[in-house]
């Protein structure tokens, strides 16, 4: 069927407003515009967009901004395609649209096309920073953050279009920047092939001393004892094991270091005495013994981990175990204890919390500082301290402190820092919260530490009870809806934004800022619905009534599995907060997951604790240690070893924590001359995303900060109007916080080298409260919209009862509401 609106008006067929006023133009001053039968279409809605009652023709200005409109989302699709042709990956569709929007001639040809965008590019350098170098940092890292990496033709393209900005190549810009890109690829590249050869070096070190080793057949001849003295000596971990080999079938076959076994011999009439076994017992530590490859295990002692903790030790520690679900007010009960206290520390698992410690113990009226990984907030006069878990101080003593989130020592990533803080706060009263979980762990601790423990356990204010399924449309105010990835909470926002609903959100890329603000918004009654991972699991106070999870299942970083019972009581029972709701309840959404399963999870016992080995980590003074034993100053060799040696598979009071990503960033730092062992510690245990180019990223800022040059912290980038800005943009933005949360901790420990901390701080408050704006702002614009439509509709979807409404497929309201969008593969983030 052909589209009458693109053939030329019937002269038999009376002309429309619209039709007479553009034949008019037409022929008075639009003959040269070639108007084309598809455009005529587009443009006759134009022309009648500019015609009124009292209106009935349109000047020549009008026609040419009409066409123009018309002509403007074919001149952005040739825009961007002619950038993918010359690899100009930097321009994004906001500038190409940007540009478009700013053509004024209908006969643009594509060189002019191409002038305008140029300029718009320019006016986005100029507002990224204030010089080319720092501009064409920020673009390389954006680019990095979303898997993209210049060639040297492009960052030659991209250096010409930064140089324009900022007055051209006669002031040197644009030679400055190609000549400083390619020594950073040159150097980069050496770096790489540095870290290559020292890693093969270190590897095969361990295979050379691996070499070396001999079987238990060699034990007696080498000891001068008999096999039977030698396996009891090994039981009673007197003779120092050098490595293991798990066979298939089961059996462990055990290596040894005839130094070491040698090093034995002065010891053996001691053992053949009986002399009990003590710790150190069996260990020569003089200078001269103190060489061979066991005697790695026994300088970094993570079998005695506690005892690394010295003041700790030395404190008459008593600990008093607060366990109970969420709301039962165990953070209350422990905050009274500190608060009364002359001197306290509270620990917590997330910047967030320590802040909301911090601000508890104020409003109490005792002065508190602030310690996290990222910022400092000191009152010279605070006998208090609120801290990030991983900041915990262990060498000066207090009266009380409080460690939050005791679940966490069964973390894989975190559980290691959660042992040296039970394990080495130096309070004499430990308040210990956590959900019931923790209890046999915790105890574990304790008892290594020979500490006493009280136990309290706390049960919730106000009763938690599932309640069924709920639709989409079933959701009301109040409610909160769980995703388990960016991109479902994002998409679970759209879809209920399309449909007049105001939506607040919380997930783990946001900055603690956002997300409490997000949540502030939420129980002002500002947002009706928040959507949010399971962020929300710690360190927030949310007016919820209703938790309904979206999915049963969730990728943990390693596999997608079904919610265990812990995760749905942490997360479920954020519903119903005490003195706000008589009860709380928690739901599953309409086609996500069987209903019952809820039930059972929430009814579930405690899961039992079959590992009951708390996990450790190395700290700087372990590695400084084994590093001066191994005589190395090489971080990936000392880690290779510790990983390889310094901690028995089987032995029967300590883990080893997952120490895959320090390896990585040792491994990467290998290539990096001039920083010494402890700086390339700091390195590996910053925090940072390695699916944002975050290794590479910080091994050249610690190729400058070995050359003793400055690294000046990222910049905001160009942020468009909160309105107007999408999902593209949001990420990005998010990405662009991330790299300034990893600048600030590297700064915060490295001040001459990372300066213009308070720049840093400026910009990541500039994403904070942009990001906060998008947020908001667009959810203030879909609730004017609703408004608007209200006043000629009626009620928009979704506010009615849900008996009034007929049902759509899978029982759901209506039938936008409750039709699924279609998908591709979603991305974990």
């Amino acid at each position: 069927m052909t589209d009458s609106s693109q053939q030329p008006h019937d002269p038999s067929t009376p002309a429309s407003p619209a039709e007479r006023a553009l034949e008019q133009a037409e022929a008075a001053f639009g003959a040269h515009l070639a108007i084309t039968p598809r455009e005529r279409a587009a443009l006759l809605r134009q022309v009648a967009r500019r015609l009124g009652a009292e209106k009935t023709e349109i000047n020549e200005a009008e026609l040419l901004h009409a066409l123009c409109q018309v002509r403007r989302r074919s001149w952005a699709n040739g825009m961007m395609n002619r950038a993918h042709r010359s690899g100009d990956v930097w321009v994004r569709k906001a500038d190409v649209l940007l540009a478009a929007e700013r053509i004024s001639d209908p006969l643009i040809d594509e060189d002019g096309q191409n002038a305008v965008l140029e300029s718009v590019l320019e006016e986005r350098w100029r507002d990224m920073a204030d010089t080319p170098l720092r501009v064409l940092d920020d673009m390389r890292a954006d680019l990095a953050d979303a898997g993209t990496f210049l060639s040297g033709t492009q960052i030659e393209r991209l250096s010409h279009s930064i140089a324009r900005a900022f007055g051209g190549v006669d002031l040197g810009f644009e030679d400055e920047m190609i000549l400083e890109e390619e020594r950073r690829a040159r150097e980069q590249e050496d770096i790489r092939a540095r870290a290559e050869a020292r890693r093969a070096r270190e590897l095969q070190k361990i295979r050379d001393w691996e070499a070396t080793l001999v079987g238990f057949e060699k034990v007696p001849a080498l000891l001068h004892c008999s096999r039977r003295e030698a396996l009891r000596w090994i039981a009673e971990n007197r003779i120092p094991v050098a490595k293991r080999d798990m066979q298939p079938d089961g059996l462990e076959i055990f290596h040894f270091d005839p130094a070491e076994l040698k090093k034995c011999r002065p010891l053996l009439n001691s053992w053949r005495r009986g002399a009990g076994q003590k710790e150190g017992d069996g260990y020569d530590d003089s200078p001269q013994a103190r060489k061979g490859n066991a005697a790695i295990a026994r300088v970094a002692a993570l079998d005695r981990f506690a005892a690394h903790f010295r003041t700790a030790r030395a404190l008459k520690r008593r600990i008093t175990l607060v366990t109970g679900p969420t709301n039962s007010g165990k953070s209350h009960t422990a905050l009274e204890a500190l608060a009364q206290a002359e001197s306290g520390l509270a620990l917590a698992p997330l910047r967030l919390l320590a802040h909301e410690f911090r601000e508890a113990m104020l409003s109490r009226g005792v002065p508190a500082s602030l310690t996290t990984g990222e910022e400092r907030i000191i009152d010279p006069t605070a006998r208090h301290l609120a801290a990030t878990v991983e900041m915990c101080p262990f060498s000066n003593p207090v009266d009380v402190a409080i460690i939050d989130e005791a679940q966490m020592l069964s973390d894989p990533d975190r559980g290691a820092a959660w042992t040296a803080a039970i394990m080495g706060v130096p309070a004499r009263h430990v308040f210990i919260l956590g959900a019931a979980d923790c209890i046999p762990l915790v105890k574990r601790i304790a008892e290594l530490c020979n500490d006493p423990v009280d136990e309290i356990h706390l049960e919730r204010k106000s009763p938690l009870r599932p309640a069924g399924t709920l639709a989409l449309t079933d959701l009301r105010a109040g409610d909160a809806l769980i995703a388990f990835s960016r991109r479902d909470v994002l998409d679970l926002r759209a879809e209920l934004m399309a449909h007049n609903r105001r939506v607040a959100v919380i997930y783990g890329a946001l900055s603690p800022e956002v997300r409490r603000a997000e949540a502030a918004r939420f129980n002002r009654g500002d947002a009706d619905i928040l959507i949010a991972t399971d962020a929300i699991g710690m360190g927030l106070n949310l007016s919820i009534r209703r938790v309904v999870f979206s999915t049963l299942r969730k990728y943990d970083g390693r596999q997608t599995r079904n919610l265990v019972s812990q995760e749905v009581k942490q997360i479920g029972g954020r519903a119903g907060r005490f003195g706000k709701h008589e009860e709380g309840l928690v739901c599953v959404l309409e086609g996500a997951g069987r209903p019952s399963f809820i039930r059972q999870m929430l009814d579930a016992p405690p899961e039992p604790t079959l590992e009951l080995r708390p996990l450790v980590q190395p700290d700087a003074d372990i590695v400084q240690a084994v590093a001066q034993e191994m005589k190395s100053d090489s971080l990936y060799g000392v880690l290779t070893r510790i990983k390889r040696a310094v901690l028995r598979p089987d032995d029967p009071n300590y883990r080893l924590a997952d120490m895959e990503q320090a390896l990585e960033i040792a491994a990467a730092l290998e290539g990096v001359d001039g920083l010494d062992l402890s700086t390339r510690w700091t390195y590996a245990m910053c925090p940072i995303n390695t699916r944002d180019n975050g290794i590479p990223r910080l091994v050249e800022w610690a190729a400058l900060h070995a050359r003793g040059q400055r690294i000046f912290p990222p910049g905001t980038g160009r942020l468009p109007a909160a309105a107007t800005a999408g999902r593209e943009e949001l990420e990005r933005a998010e990405k662009r916080h991330r790299r300034l949360v990893t600048w600030r901790w590297l700064a915060m420990r490295f001040p001459e080298n990372y300066p213009e901390l308070i720049v840093a701080e400026r910009n990541a408050a500039i994403l904070d409260e942009w990001i906060e704006q998008v947020l908001r702002t667009q959810s203030r614009m879909r609730e004017s919209s609703r408004r608007h439509q209200g006043r000629r509709t009626g009620p928009p979807p979704g506010r009615q009862d849900s008996h009034d409404r007929p049902r759509g497929p899978r029982g759901k309201a209506g039938g936008g509401f409750g039709k699924k969008k279609p998908h591709g593969r979603r991305r974990k983030d």
